[in-house]
């Protein structure tokens, strides 16, 4: 997950942010093909709020629907679990990942100004929301 996740962003999470997310409130899931991890995803839910903290596909394999397929099961197990709700931020650069949520149903509700550091300096957090 570590090497997929420094490969994948400019500032990545650290190992022990990685580890702490393997906890009572916490789901991880990963899709692997021939016993390769090509992508994952981290989600907290308290009661029937889900967050999505991470998702990540390896840059070897990205473009080939594995943010798709990783998103789809996010929202199943949500659902499975009670969720009501997903949340997510998500950095204005990232395009892709904006155009994945938003053909998932995913709905901007905000955003955090200079959220994020980037090499220009700060980038905002697009605040999005998926509710049924």
């Amino acid at each position: 997950m570590l090497a997929i996740e420094s490969a994948a962003h400019t500032h990545p999470w650290s190992l022990a942010s990685l580890q702490d997310c393997f906890g009572r409130f916490y789901r991880v899931e990963g899709l692997f093909e021939n016993h390769q991890l090509l992508g994952f995803s981290i989600v907290q839910q308290i009661i029937d709020e889900v967050t999505l903290m991470d998702i990540c596909v390896s840059p070897t394999v990205q473009g080939r629907g594995i943010g798709r397929l990783l998103l789809d099961s996010v929202i199943t197990q949500a659902k499975a679990h009670a969720g009501v709700k997903i949340m997510l931020e998500v950095r204005q650069s990232n395009l892709a990942a904006i155009s994945l949520y938003q053909k998932s149903g995913f709905v901007e509700i905000g955003r955090r100004q200079g959220y994020y550091p980037s090499e220009s300096g700060a980038e905002d957090a697009i605040l999005m929301d998926l509710s049924w």
